[in-house]
């Protein structure tokens, strides 16, 4: 027999304030001290709440039946329960989000009966509260504060009451994060290399930024990210700097030394590109792929419901002769929309909110199906680009990633490009992600609210879609006779080889209009007491004549036009001398730091977060969109969260 309280429409008053989680835990331990504490054969009766302003006690009867109950064991002699509903105040925590704070939350337990099999549903009235009475416990009951309550009590030998008093006042929530199982790409972080050594270093560029929001969205939830999210590059590229414009070139290479600020004994080696700004005048028809998952996993709010409003931005920036088309994957692959003008907004956004997510995750039949799509929008002078907004959580077809990378070299030879956003934490598979975006000739972005959807989508959309050099790839080499040690800083994982640098082949990063790139490295000068590495005994440094020993070293650049495979190369010296830091070097640096004191700080030394915070403070600069006020202010949040 299933019996339930009901509660008068008095008791459902709004909520003034979000409860805290301890509500929802004492709603637990309510609901297993019912199951324990009840007498097993009873149940509850029907009742109905008390008008307002009352106060009503209300006996809770047996079951009706035609045979008396079972008497209650002699272990629960003596025992009584009393619960107490307040009137004031809310009951339970929102629960995942998905209750109203416009009303009050009633919420039912169940109870199953061991010996008779039946089911009791108890509605909970708000601020509910239980112990046991004084015959259960010798600690004095607390005395109940609201002028308005219900009791509850059972029909047991005993006749006392005990009142519990309601549970305190809401604590504001904080949103802690939940077990997940996250993918990042496995690197180990930079070493020291000797120049007499390895004097040469080289690695791809790349302007991607997923990581930066990626440590901004564990930092918010209150914890330090997974060292291997930390990909220092990209936190540095996250921001803007004020370098100069290029004259002719597609980008112009910028190369000075300044002091490093965790050992002043050190140095730090900037190479900074800045590319060309976009082509002045109307540009060229874009077709959009808008590849997106609706798999299981995309429910959160985080993830398809802000995916939605984030397009909506992106909508907006788009010409009229443009074209749309939505492609979807779960446990297979559909269109969704076909291609559609992109001054129909209308039907683009009605596409939009009518998807819902369920099932697995098809990841290789999506990437099909929107090839072929953008295969068929593209034309003469067009640019075409799929879109891939996802979680990353591929489970189902092509989810090897060595088979993904392979899947998407294939097809960016037709000029077709692939960038990925990714959405929501938990499942995150950051090393697809990245793999996709490098061989797709694209970019990767984390995108963890509107703000960074109006960065990536809007502020950055130009740069997306006008490529000025592909492949570009950055080789520097070390002079022995004046420098003794260095490392780079990131790039761990887009580092080449040697002699990837001159064969057109290998694939590298892309730059579009007005992209910039910045990678530091530290240097340890020949003779420097803050070397970490010993000279070798018997092995000379390399003899340098003429004007080029007294270069610190050499900076080659190769990349290519779009649409050429033969390589161009841009070279410069890197010219001794120490200069004094000016604020976009200094923010970079710090920036830097907040890196390594995130994931591998063993060539910090002292140097921790006060300084970190302090350096960055004071070479904000301008800061138009308050971007480094907010790296200051998670700084702050990593000190105190980090034990260092």
């Amino acid at each position: 027999m299933n019996r339930s309280l009901s509660h008068s429409p008095s008791y459902r008053r709004p909520l003034h304030r979000r409860p805290s989680v301890a509500a929802a835990a004492s709603l637990a331990a309510l609901s297993l001290g019912l199951y324990l504490l009840w007498p097993q054969g009873q149940d509850f009766d029907a009742m109905t709440g008390p008008e307002s302003g009352q106060d009503t006690e209300m006996a809770v009867s047996p079951p009706q039946a035609a045979s008396k109950p079972e008497a209650a064991p002699e272990s629960n002699e003596g025992e009584r329960l009393a619960i107490v509903a307040s009137k004031t105040g809310p009951v339970a925590d929102q629960m995942a989000g998905d209750m109203p704070l416009d009303t009050a939350v009633v919420t039912a337990v169940e109870t199953e009966s061991k010996s008779a099999g039946q089911v009791t549903q108890l509605a909970e009235a708000p601020r509910l509260s239980v112990s046991r009475s004084p015959a259960l416990s010798s600690s004095p009951s607390t005395s109940l504060s609201p002028s308005t309550s219900m009791e509850m009590r059972g029909l047991m030998p005993s006749q006392e009451v005990a009142r519990i008093a309601p549970l305190p006042s809401p604590e504001p929530s904080v949103q802690m994060p939940t077990a997940s199982s996250e993918a990042y790409p496995e690197f180990d972080a930079s070493s020291v290399r000797v120049t007499a050594e390895t004097p040469v270093s080289t690695f791809s560029v790349d302007v991607d930024t997923a990581s930066y929001a990626v440590v901004r969205s564990s930092l918010m939830q209150g914890q330090l990210p997974p060292p291997q999210a930390v990909r220092i590059e990209e936190m540095i590229n996250y921001f803007g700097y004020d370098y100069p414009q290029p004259d002719a070139e597609a980008f112009r290479p910028m190369v000075d030394v300044f002091a490093s600020p965790w050992n002043p004994e050190r140095q730090l080696v900037r190479v900074a590109l800045q590319g060309r700004a976009a082509t002045p005048g109307p540009r060229s028809p874009v077709n959009l792929v808008l590849l997106i998952d609706t798999s299981g996993s995309m429910r959160s709010p985080d993830k398809l419901p802000l995916l939605k409003r984030s397009m909506s931005l992106l909508l907006g920036e788009l010409n009229d002769d443009d074209e749309v088309a939505i492609v979807t994957y779960a446990g297979s692959a559909g269109v969704a929309l076909a291609p559609t003008a992109a001054s129909n907004t209308e039907e683009i956004m009605q596409a939009l909110e009518s998807l819902a997510p369920s099932g697995g995750t098809a990841g290789e039949a999506g990437l099909s199906q929107a090839y072929r799509l953008a295969g068929q929008m593209n034309g003469e002078d067009e640019t075409t680009r799929v879109l891939l907004a996802t979680d990353g959580d591929f489970n189902l077809g092509l989810s090897d990633p060595e088979a993904l990378e392979r899947f998407i070299a294939d097809r960016r030879e037709g000029g077709v490009y692939l960038s990925v956003l990714g959405f929501g934490r938990g499942n995150l598979d950051d090393a697809v992600m990245q793999s996709l975006a490098q061989h797709g000739n694209g970019q990767a972005a984390y995108i963890d609210s509107m703000a960074e959807a109006q960065k990536v989508l809007v502020d950055q959309l130009a740069a997306s879609l006008e490529p000025i050099a592909n492949d570009v790839k950055v080789q520097v080499e070390f002079n022995p006779a004046r420098v003794h040690e260095y490392r780079l800083i990131g790039y761990e994982t887009r580092a080449l080889r040697r002699e990837d640098f001159r064969n057109d082949r290998v694939d590298a990063g892309d730059i579009g209009a007005g992209h910039q790139v910045t990678a530091l490295y530290e240097i340890a000068p020949v003779g420097s007491s803050a070397a970490l590495t010993r000279p070798s005994r018997y092995q000379q440094g390399q003899q340098v004549t003429g004007g080029q020993h007294d270069e610190l070293g050499h900076v080659a650049l190769r990349y290519k036009v779009p649409g050429e495979s033969q390589s161009r190369l841009i070279e410069t010296p890197i010219s001794p001398g120490v200069t004094t830091a000016d604020s976009e070097a200094s923010f970079a640096a710090a920036i830097a730091g907040f890196g390594q004191l995130l994931g591998d700080d063993r060539y910090l030394g002292d140097w921790g977060w006060d300084e970190a915070i302090a350096l960055a403070e004071a070479s904000k600069g301008k800061d138009r969109y308050g971007y480094r006020a907010e790296a200051v202010r998670l700084m702050r949040l990593a000190g105190g969260l980090s034990d260092r």
